[in-house]
C-alpha cells in the first residue's frame, strides 16, 4: 500500500509539473504582431500569411500575427506605437521616416523612381544599406526587407477630361495624413484631404472626397471600382514599403530567431512584388471590364508641375541635395 501511495503521489507531481512546464515553453516564446493599412485582399496583407507561415516553419519560439486594414492601430500610428514598445513589427513607408528624418524626404518625391528595376536597385544597393543603418540608429527601427507598394495612380469619383493638374483643380483628392503629402497632391493639382485608407470607401460614396490615389492594385482590393468612375495613369510615384521591426523587439531574438524572422520577411516582400507586378500588368483591363474609364495621358505636365512645386517648397530645403542625385543617377 506504502508503494502504491509513493506511485500515486508521484504521478500527481508529474501531472502537476506538466501544466507549469506548458506555461514556460509558451511564456517563451516571441510575439510579433504586424499592423498594416493594406484590404485583406490586397498583396502586402496577403504577404503576410506567407511571413507568418515560414515563422510557423522555423519553430523557433516565435508567433507572427497579421492585422491588416488597421485593424490593431490606426495608419500614420504605427511608427510612434513601434517606437514607444507598444507594437512589434508594421509596414512602414518612406513617408514616415521623413517625419523624424527630413532630410531623407526626397525618397517621397514625385516622379522620383523610373521604373520597378530602378526602385529595386536602390534600396538593394548601398543607398539602401545606408538607409537601413540610419532608420536603425537614429529611429530604433529595424528594415527587415522593403517590397512594392505599386505605382501610384489618380482615381475619380466622377470622370473628367484631365490632361495636366489644372484639370483636377479643386477635387478634393484623398491623400495619407502628413505634410509631404500635401505637397504630393499639391503637385498633381488637387485639394489634398488627409484620410486613413478604412475610410476611404464610403468617403467615395457619400462625395465626403472626389477622388482618391493608389496603386490600381490596392484599389481593386479595396474594391473602389464601386464607387469611382475612372482611372487617370499618372503614375506619379512608385511606392516602397518596409517591413519595420522596433530595435528592442530585433535585438532580443537571438541569432536563430533573427535568421527565420528575416528570411520570412524577405520571401514575403518578394511574393508581395511578384503578385503585384503581375496583377499590375493586367489591371487596367480588369478595371475597364468593370465599367471604369482608365486613361492613359502625357505625363510631362505633371512632371513639370512637380519640377515647380519642389523647387518652391519649403520641404526640400531639409533635402540631402547629394543622396537625390545619387539616387537619380542609379543604374
Amino acid at each position: 500500500m506504502r508503494s502504491i501511495g509513493k506511485t500515486m503521489g508521484l504521478f500527481a507531481a508529474v501531472a502537476l509539473a506538466v501544466p507549469a512546464m506548458s506555461t514556460v515553453a509558451r511564456a517563451a516564446d516571441v510575439t510579433i504582431r504586424v499592423s498594416t493599412a493594406a484590404p485583406p485582399s490586397d498583396f502586402l496583407a496577403k504577404s503576410m500569411e506567407t511571413f507568418k507561415a515560414r515563422i510557423a516553419a522555423g519553430n523557433v519560439g516565435v508567433v507572427a500575427e497579421s492585422y491588416p486594414a488597421s485593424t490593431l492601430f490606426k495608419q500614420g500610428t504605427e511608427v510612434p506605437a513601434l517606437q514607444r514598445g507598444n507594437l512589434e513589427m508594421s509596414t512602414m513607408t518612406t513617408f514616415e521616416v521623413a517625419q523624424q528624418l527630413p532630410e531623407y524626404g526626397s525618397f517621397n518625391r514625385a516622379y522620383l523612381f523610373r521604373d520597378y528595376t530602378h526602385l529595386r536597385h536602390v534600396f538593394d544597393g548601398p543607398i539602401g544599406a545606408d538607409y537601413r543603418k540610419v532608420v536603425s540608429e537614429k529611429m530604433g527601427i529595424e528594415i527587415l526587407a522593403t517590397a512594392y507598394l505599386g505605382t501610384r495612380q489618380v482615381n475619380l469619383r466622377q470622370k473628367r477630361d484631365v490632361k495636366t493638374p489644372a484639370d483636377l483643380a479643386g477635387i478634393k483628392m484623398r491623400m495619407p495624413a502628413g505634410p509631404e503629402w500635401l505637397v504630393l497632391g499639391r503637385t498633381l493639382g488637387v485639394s489634398p484631404v488627409p484620410l486613413g485608407m478604412p475610410e476611404v470607401y464610403l468617403a467615395l460614396k457619400t462625395g465626403t472626397i472626389d477622388g482618391q490615389e493608389n496603386p490600381l492594385s490596392i484599389l481593386n482590393a479595396a474594391k473602389l471600382f464601386e464607387v469611382t468612375q475612372q482611372v487617370v495613369l499618372t503614375s506619379h510615384m512608385l511606392q516602397p514599403v518596409f517591413f519595420a521591426i522596433a530595435k528592442p523587439v530585433w535585438d532580443k531574438l537571438s541569432a536563430d530567431q533573427k535568421k527565420v524572422v528575416a528570411d520570412a520577411a524577405g520571401a514575403a516582400a518578394r511574393e508581395n512584388d511578384e503578385g503585384r507586378l503581375k496583377d499590375e500588368a493586367e489591371i487596367a483591363v480588369a478595371l475597364k471590364a468593370k465599367g471604369l474609364v482608365v486613361d492613359a495621358i502625357d505625363l510631362a505636365p505633371f512632371r513639370a508641375a512637380a519640377d515647380k512645386v519642389y523647387a518652391e517648397s519649403d520641404f526640400t530645403k531639409s533635402w540631402d541635395a547629394a543622396l537625390l542625385k545619387r539616387v537619380t543617377e542609379t543604374r
